[in-house]
């Protein structure tokens, strides 16, 4: 038996209800607003996160005024609750901070502006999946200003999922660009070794699974095989879906697959996209999620918990 992803990846938990009807339906976005709450999204992606470091900083949604203000997005509904996020300036600037300081957030007795790859693996599901939308929406927005199709301003509508042209009148929708990311190992079965890889802008030490953005008329399953082949020369078979998480930095959608590798073709480096790739032993990626969680040292750095990478390898090492 093949492995299988452990768990949901983390970004892919939510629990609101994403209702395409109640983003035409004003009036009951007026009702949901009146004990709504409001998540605070900074041009760095972040948002409040609250003392203890597990749940987001809402805030009152009539804080700012008697119903939604025209930049005020919907993320959905749960238990008659309405939740929006509203972009404001920041506040702070960015500090140095990754997942490894989360034990000093969690002593915190103050609210703090974090954003979704340090903070994602800590907040639960209905947290989590409310930050990951309200980072893709803001993002989409700040990136999405003129019209496509006559260059003219657009403004918002369908409480913030859609815009349209104050010209021309043509309608746009959020988008998402499709992305591989890629566990290759040895076989038979989930074999003994991965091939893991770091780019030249990664820290020293830090490794990860292969990945690439999917062209224009190709397959996933295409795009795997040459994302592969262009990065270090490998050819790939036996290719299999695992799952999907979005990746909203600045609106990506992971999709994990599994495939299988010959470690005796030589690897050959992409110019720049690649500056090291090893097969690394089951034992020896073990040895390094022991280390991470010791907080000794370990020549193999792995992924953060927020990315389905760190997922990824996470579930083959346990299989």
């Amino acid at each position: 038996m093949t492995f299988q992803l452990d768990a949901v990846p983390v970004l892919s938990r939510s629990t609101v209800e994403r209702a395409e009807g109640l983003r035409d339906d004003v009036a009951r976005q007026t009702e949901l607003w009146q004990e709504g709450r409001v998540l605070l999204v900074d041009p760095y992606g972040r948002t409040l996160i609250g003392a203890g470091g597990t749940r987001l900083g809402h805030r009152p949604a009539k804080t700012f005024g008697s119903e939604p203000p025209a930049e005020a997005l919907l993320l959905g509904e749960e238990g008659g609750a309405g939740y929006w996020a509203v972009g404001v300036d920041a506040e702070v600037p960015p500090a140095r901070l990754d997942w490894r300081s989360w034990q000093d957030i969690e002593s915190s007795a103050e609210e703090r502006w974090l954003d979704l790859r340090g903070a994602g693996t800590f907040l639960d599901a209905t947290a989590a999946g409310l930050f990951t939308t309200a980072v893709a929406l803001t993002n989409w927005h700040a990136r999405a200003r003129f019209c496509a199709n006559c260059g003219s301003p657009v403004e918002r509508v369908k409480a913030g999922w859609a815009t349209q042209c104050t010209s021309c009148g043509r309608e746009e929708y959020p988008r998402t660009d499709p992305a591989v990311i890629c566990l290759v190992h040895d076989g038979p079965g989930d074999g003994t070794r991965v091939l893991l890889a770091r780019q030249p802008i990664w820290p020293k030490g830090r490794y990860s699974v292969l990945a690439g953005f999917v062209e224009a008329g190709e397959s996933l399953e295409a795009c795997v095989a040459r994302e592969i082949a262009e990065e270090v020369g490998v050819d790939v078979t036996d290719v299999r879906y695992l799952g999907s998480q979005p990746w909203p930095f600045p609106r990506s959608l992971m999709l994990g697959f599994a495939a299988l590798g010959d470690p005796d073709q030589p690897l050959r480096l992409q110019d720049g996209e690649i500056e090291e790739a090893h097969w690394v032993t089951r034992d020896e990626v073990r040895a390094a999620f022991a280390a991470e969680a010791d907080g000794t040292d370990h020549w193999l750095g792995v992924p953060g918990p927020t990315s389905i990478a760190r997922m990824m390898l996470d579930s083959w090492a346990n299989a």
